[in-house]
């Protein structure tokens, strides 16, 4: 099963390396730090953007946000999340997964499982962009309350899809690196 929406995880064939590079062992690696810690940290990011926009449309249903700052905050919070997003699967694509996949030609399909997940994100993207500017352009009226609540079902879909791939990603690429340094990633 491959499908971004659908899968439990990474096929066994393309966890071989995270068998042997455990995520309970990264902190101790000594390839952790620089590019690797980066790459988590981007993704948590990405994680945390989107549970601060799930919080606070969550806030405004239960009357604890006001509209004007929720608007306000999801254009700035929505922007960031959507624009660092594709720029991140951009630098990635056409960069980094060409070099890793060439390190260890056993995952190709495990890069184009990836490069698939990017494509179905961007889809999604789309959906999360059209219901964000729903949010915005009535913030001021009384759909304030529908459109948050079916903005919030948005931010639970993206939060299910862009958590496994991030998942995904990290139990592919970490492992890689890892096993052969990041020094041939520049």
């Amino acid at each position: 099963m491959t499908d971004l929406a659908t899968r439990p995880g990474l096929p066994d064939a393309l966890r071989v390396l995270l068998a042997e590079y455990p995520r309970t062992g990264w902190d101790a690696h000594p390839h952790v730090d620089g590019l690797v810690r980066f790459w988590l940290d981007r993704h948590l990011g990405f994680r945390d953007l989107l549970a601060a926009m799930t919080a606070d449309a969550q806030a405004v249903l239960d009357g604890g946000m006001d509209a004007e700052a929720y608007a306000r905050r999801l254009s700035r919070l929505g922007g960031r999340f959507v624009g660092d997003l594709h720029g991140h699967h951009h630098i990635e694509d056409d960069h980094y997964f060409p070099l890793l996949a060439a390190m260890d030609t056993r995952l190709l399909r495990g890069f184009d499982l990836l490069d698939a997940d990017h494509h179905a994100i961007a889809a999604h993207l789309d959906r999360f962009t059209d219901t964000a500017n729903t949010v915005l352009r009535g913030w001021q009226g009384p759909g304030l309350r529908d459109a948050a609540g079916g903005f919030l079902q948005v931010l639970g879909d993206s939060a299910h899809l862009l958590d496994r791939h991030l998942t995904d990603e990290e139990d592919l690429i970490v492992p890689v690196i890892l096993h052969h340094g990041p020094d041939r990633l520049g």
